[in-house]
């Protein structure tokens, strides 16, 4: 079993002794997904790290939107429940690069790539997004891209 997971089920039985809803139901919600994925093969299989790395920052994603979209909808109470469940699920996530050593990254995979014009920043992406997974948000990743191929 990866570190994650055991990590994860521990923290929800903390979590359900407490009486946490909010951690709670955001732990039952990511080791819901975790299952889903071991089982939605032919064969049943073992999450790791990275793959439970990746599901975590799919539901971040996800959190961010739905916020941003109770906000428009003038929907405050909703938008502050998606940011407290946004906030567990960050825990969970390694340490974020500064955008200082994230610039490093892009621009060291922009001499490997050879990139000078926008044409190629889904090659720049990618190869990025690869190197910092887990630890950069998509969005940070594009906006330093763009900066830098301006």
């Amino acid at each position: 079993m990866s570190n994650l997971k055991e990590r994860i089920a521990k923290e929800l039985i903390e979590a359900l002794k407490k009486k946490e809803t909010v951690r709670l139901d955001t732990l039952r919600l990511l080791k819901a997904e975790i299952m889903k994925f071991e089982v939605s093969g032919k064969t049943k299989i073992e999450a790791e790290d990275s793959d439970v790395l990746t599901m975590v920052s799919r539901l971040i994603k996800q959190r961010r939107e739905a916020a941003e979209l109770f906000r428009k909808g003038d929907r405050e109470e909703m938008a502050q429940k998606e940011e407290g469940e946004l906030k567990i699920l960050e825990d969970y996530l390694p340490p974020q690069l500064s955008n200082e050593d994230l610039g490093k990254i892009v621009r060291e995979t922009m001499e490997q790539v050879g990139a000078r014009d926008k044409s190629a920043m889904g090659k720049i992406m990618g190869s990025v997004m690869a190197k910092v997974k887990g630890q950069a948000d998509g969005n940070a990743v594009k906006n330093i891209v763009v900066r830098l191929l301006s």
